[in-house]
C-alpha cells in the first residue's frame, strides 16, 4: 500500500461526517437552535481526526518530508496552500466553539455565526480533499522511493497509534485540573 492510501481513507471518513453537518444545517437554521452535543461531536471530529490526526500526518510527516526534496514550483506552491487550508479549518472551528459558548450564554445572534462556520467547513473541506486527492497526493509520490514511501507509511500507522494516548493523556489532565481547582475553593465560599 502507498502512504497516501490513509490519507485518502481519512478523508472518506471526512466526508461523511461533513454530510451530517450538510444535513443538519437546515434543521438548525429553521429552528433557531441547535443541539450542543451535535456541534461538539463535530468540533471534536474535525480537531480530533480531522485536524490533529489527519492534517497532523500531512504537516508532520508528508510535509516535513517533502522539504527536503527538490519539489517543483508547483508542488511547492500546493503545499504551501494546504498548510493555509488547514490554519483556515482550525480557525473556522474555533470561532464555531466560542460563537457556540456565546449562544448558550444567552447571546442567540451568535447562531448566525454557529451556522455560517458550519456552512464554511462544509464548502471548504471538499475542495481542499479535492486539491489533496487529484493534484497534490499522486504527484508528490514520484518525489519518494519505495523504501520512503513504506517507512512514511510506517510513520503514519506510529502517528495513529499514539493519537489516542495522547487525546485521553490531556483529557486526564484536564479532569484533574478542573477537580483540583474544584478542591482548592472552600465550602460555601
Amino acid at each position: 500500500m502507498k502512504f497516501i492510501g490513509p490519507l485518502m481513507w481519512e478523508h472518506r471518513l471526512i466526508e461523511r461526517m461533513l454530510r451530517t453537518v450538510e444535513i443538519k444545517l437546515p434543521v438548525i437554521q429553521s429552528q433557531s437552535n441547535f443541539d450542543p452535543v451535535f456541534i461538539d461531536s463535530v468540533v471534536d471530529f474535525i480537531q480530533t481526526y480531522a485536524d490533529r490526526t489527519h492534517h497532523g500526518k500531512e504537516e508532520d510527516i508528508l510535509f516535513k518530508e517533502l522539504g527536503k526534496k527538490p519539489l517543483t514550483a508547483e508542488h511547492i506552491q500546493i503545499m504551501k496552500g494546504l498548510v493555509k487550508e488547514h490554519q483556515f479549518a482550525r480557525k473556522t472551528v474555533g470561532k464555531l466553539v466560542e460563537a457556540k459558548i456565546r449562544f448558550l450564554e444567552g447571546d442567540k445572534p451568535s447562531l448566525a455565526e454557529i451556522t455560517g462556520s458550519l456552512k464554511a467547513l462544509i464548502e471548504f473541506y471538499p475542495k481542499h480533499i479535492e486539491k489533496e486527492d487529484k493534484h497534490f497526493f499522486y504527484p508528490v509520490l514520484e518525489y519518494f522511493s519505495k523504501e520512503e514511501q513504506d517507512a512514511m507509511l510506517a510513520w503514519f500507522y506510529e502517528f495513529d497509534a499514539k493519537m489516542i494516548h495522547e487525546k485521553y493523556i490531556k483529557a486526564v489532565e484536564a479532569t484533574e485540573k478542573t477537580v483540583m481547582n474544584t478542591k482548592l475553593k472552600k465550602p460555601g465560599g
